[in-house]
């Protein structure tokens, strides 16, 4: 993990000189849209951790792993986090585009739903001192909970109309973006992914679980 630590800064600082200084204003958000390159990368950091702490639940159910337990936990709470930060930054589009943080748009209703969901989880985990008793139980729960974010993250939002700006990838299926954005975002995306791999396995190092 080491090389990590020399390859995620230099990712990091390239991506921010791209959006400040290469990428040009979208039609319709203006300067804005720089906003974007830090939020789609939070909101998909928080759908992979979300997604792999179900992967690493489902292993500890098969294995008894307490380290599969560790990762499952790490990997949720960073979800969450980056999921928090994710509407932060949301927020801050909406006050600027629309005049209010808040307006219970359907992406920033299911986005509530899905901080309490895992907020939940959080709670749940607190909750038990018993390791063991601990890990079955949180593992079944962010089982059940994984099978919400996709209806919540990609799917209800959809449904209904939003003030949300088209996806990057619209309803035909087609990338509505620049290629130079479309570059940008995606070492964004690597970015945020690396990021997350450095930091959930540092965190399970210093959890250090043991085996019974």
């Amino acid at each position: 993990m080491k090389y990590l630590s020399y390859l995620i800064p230099m990712l990091t600082v390239l991506t921010c000189y791209l959006v400040f200084a290469v990428v040009p204003p979208a039609e319709g958000l203006g300067e804005l849209v720089r906003i974007a390159f830090f939020h789609i990368p939070l909101a998909w950091l928080s759908v992979l951790a979300f997604l792999m702490s179900a992967w690493w639940s489902a292993a500890y159910l098969r294995s008894g792993s307490m380290r599969q337990d560790a990762l499952s936990a790490c990997s949720a709470k960073l979800g969450f986090f980056a999921v928090l930060l994710a509407t932060v930054s949301g927020a801050m589009f909406s006050k600027l585009t629309w005049g209010s943080y808040w307006n219970w748009d359907p992406r920033q209703t299911t986005i509530f739903v899905l901080i309490l969901i895992y907020g939940a989880y959080l709670t749940l985990r607190a909750a038990l001192p018993n390791p063991r008793k601990r890990a079955r139980t949180s593992a079944v729960y962010s089982l059940f909970s994984c099978l919400t974010v996709p209806f919540l993250v990609f799917i209800i939002p959809r449904l209904y109309f939003s003030l949300h700006p088209t996806p990057v990838l619209n309803g035909d299926g087609h990338v509505d973006m620049e290629p130079v954005m479309l570059a940008t975002l995606l070492l964004a995306l690597l970015d945020a992914t690396l990021v997350y791999v450095w930091l959930l396995f540092h965190a399970v190092a210093k959890e250090d679980p043991h085996e019974p």
